[in-house]
């Protein structure tokens, strides 16, 4: 899966630490957009955000190519640089992933304290700066009530997002992961192939142990789980989209598990 827009994004911030010394006089804008998403196909989404998530978008795991590491991730579209939730300025869909709607904020490191996150902020962002409408810092110097919903949001964010490595690691130790490959038929008799997506191998999650199913049931682990299976589902709805806002119509979508060699010579 192509990240190459959001890199690119990443480049060109200007992300610093946020400091009064410095942003006594920064303001955030009353009205911000989700332009700067147009153009990816996916977004990250934490295991929190699975059950309303799966009510638009398709949720699949996505590996990284320099590592063994996985991120779990909402697909907007079904070729790089599409995204089909975003048309005509606006996001179309019900719910907004947390880890868009944050900008122009991200939690880095704090450089005066050693192994300590703090709330940045993007000043090359179109939503900051002196002449926006919400003020980060009161006159007194104290924090604004933005400012700290910012910190508490980011802080949830980033709690969401360590609980959700812990689960794909439980589902990595469990073997849980099935690699897919998703076949598109187009109406000009073109096919494409979208490769190196995850899901979860809803079999092998029904062989669990009883003792492991147990554990799993009382952390809550199975709502996720299963939101994810469900939300294949909404390939459909992708294509449905695609073919309102495109003249070259989706004419099929097939999900094909990937068939792992050693495990088809065992068989």
């Amino acid at each position: 899966m192509n990240r190459g827009t959001k890199e690119r994004e990443e480049i060109m911030a200007n992300i610093v630490p946020i400091r009064k010394e410095q942003h006594q006089n920064l303001k955030l804008a009353k009205t911000r957009d989700l332009s700067h998403v147009a153009g990816q196909h996916i977004i990250p989404l934490t295991a929190a955000e699975f059950a309303q998530a799966s009510a638009s978008f398709p949720i699949v795991f996505v590996k990284n190519p320099d590592s063994e590491r996985y991120r779990s991730v909402a697909m907007l579209g079904l070729e790089a640089g599409e995204n089909l939730f975003y048309q005509d300025d606006k996001w179309t869909a019900i719910s907004i992933p947390q880890s868009i709607s944050m900008v122009p904020f991200s939690l880095g490191i704090d450089p005066e304290k050693e192994n300590t996150l703090t709330a940045c902020v993007d000043l090359d962002s179109e939503f900051i700066g002196e002449d926006k409408e919400l003020p980060l810092f009161e006159s007194d110097d104290k924090e604004s009530e933005v400012l700290v919903n910012v910190q508490q949001a980011l802080g949830r964010l980033y709690d969401n997002e360590r609980m959700t490595e812990k689960f794909i690691k439980e589902l990595q130790d469990n073997d849980l992961l099935q690699e897919l490959e998703l076949n598109i038929a187009l109406s000009t008799e073109e096919k494409k192939k979208l490769v190196g997506i995850f899901t979860i191998n809803e079999e092998k999650v029904k062989e669990l142990p009883d003792d492991v199913v147990l554990d799993f049931h009382k952390r809550g682990l199975f709502v996720p789980i299963y939101s994810m299976l469900g939300s294949l589902s909404q390939m459909n709805r992708l294509a449905q989209i695609r073919n309102q806002v495109s003249e070259n119509k989706v004419t099929g979508v097939q999900i094909v598990p990937v068939v792992d060699d050693k495990a088809a010579n065992d068989a």
